[in-house]
């Protein structure tokens, strides 16, 4: 960063933190022509990582949201100047305001730092941005050369080649947020434009708050007249996006869903239903009983939902609102000696209790409730083909 721009950005961020009320007081007696001249000089020195802000007697958590503000200025500018390099080699490729979106992905995969799960999340959203955007061979040089790494480029075409057209990202506001307990959140957003979308499937969720980053969430809804999705998450260790959408994300803000794509849980047809769910694995066995309930054919369904305990049951409202005479929900808790004989152990092995021969299974739930579920299944008598587990995106 060349020294007046990094003046122009310690300025910027100088001028946020004057605004926020909390932060301001600190500025007080603070020489602020040299605190604008310490910032830039750490933004022209600085080895690419996380620059450096004087302590000016902030808490930890009001130092963190002084660099926030700073952070949020870079990559404002990184952004906008992606775009015009852009536009400048290759005018009319990219609309303005989907520019930034495309640039933090592309650079997130070329980081190359993601899990598979959400290497894949970041494919699926930039296979249907490069059908979308028409890119082609020469477009990925220019934008290699103006992000200055090396993109993966086809692995981003093969994925190109699957998704098949549309868009590549909805944006949608958060209408509710509901802390169903300690480390999940119950989000229902609207999307600007249908999402359109079938139970059982997932969809990549990104949030402002950590540009680049996409996590894949299952709908726990059949489509409504409104539109509106609901997103069951929990925030899991080290799960950046995961973590805000449970604890900080609010009403009001905007995400953006990527393309919905199947992940094994499809409903077949005229078959009695055994649903086994852990955790936020209900999420979408909670769809697949509100598609049912909109064309009811005769068929029962038994819904298993596991928990540790009562108080870990997260959805227990919204379950007992699901009444109908064709569906049985049966709780299953681990760790609570107090619960009855027949609803303690594990979901899977209270589910086994009510299985007959005629049922189609669905399993979900976290990695380790889903290892050796298929042959635990297939031990039980249940042919190959009704078992359903999601296996075609890698759960987390």
């Amino acid at each position: 960063m060349t020294g007046p721009e990094a003046r122009e950005v310690a300025a910027h961020w100088l001028s946020l933190v004057a605004a926020d009320v909390e932060l301001s007081a600190y500025l007080i007696g603070v020489d602020w022509d040299r605190l604008k001249a310490h910032l830039a000089r750490s933004l022209t020195t600085g080895t690419g990582g996380e620059p450096e802000i004087p302590c000016l007697g902030w808490s930890e958590a009001q130092h963190r949201r002084a660099v926030d503000y700073l952070m949020g200025t870079l990559r404002s500018r990184r952004e906008s100047g992606f775009w015009e390099a852009v536009e400048d080699r290759c005018p009319g490729l990219l609309p303005e305001r989907e520019a930034p979106l495309l640039h933090a992905a592309l650079h997130q995969l070329a980081s190359r730092t993601d899990d598979r799960p959400n290497r894949l999340a970041l494919l699926a959203v930039l296979g249907r941005a490069y059908r979308r955007f028409g890119l082609r061979p020469d477009h990925a040089a220019v934008i290699d050369d103006v992000l200055q790494t090396a993109v993966p480029w086809r692995k981003v075409e093969r994925a190109a080649a699957l998704m098949g057209d549309g868009p590549a990202w909805w944006p949608a506001e958060v209408v509710g947020h509901d802390r169903a307990c300690d480390q999940v959140a119950i989000v229902t957003v609207r999307p600007w434009r249908r999402l359109p979308y079938r139970p059982g499937q997932a969809v990549p969720v990104c949030t402002p708050r950590h540009p680049g980053r996409w996590r894949w969430l299952c709908p726990a809804n059949a489509p409504r007249p409104d539109g509106t999705v609901e997103l069951h998450v929990r925030a899991v260790p080290a799960g950046t996006v995961s973590t805000s959408l449970v604890h900080e994300v609010r009403p009001g803000e905007l995400l953006h869903l990527g393309p919905p794509m199947d992940t094994g849980l499809k409903l077949g047809e005229h078959s009695d239903l055994l649903l086994v769910a852990g955790g936020t694995g209900l999420a979408p066995l909670r769809a697949l009983i509100e598609q049912v309930a909109k064309a009811p054919d005769g068929r029962r369904v038994t819904l298993v939902v596991g928990a540790r305990a009562v108080e870990s049951l997260y959805d227990a409202v919204t379950l007992d609102k699901l009444r109908h005479d064709w569906l049985t929900i049966v709780p299953a808790f681990s760790h609570d000696a107090l619960a009855e004989p027949g609803e303690r152990g594990d979901a899977l092995t209270v589910a086994l209790h009510h299985l007959r021969p005629d049922q189609a299974v669905y399993v979900c739930g976290p990695p380790a409730m889903l290892a050796g579920s298929r042959l635990r299944l297939h031990v039980a008598g249940v042919p190959a083909e009704r078992i359903h587990l999601p296996e075609r995106i890698p759960w987390r």
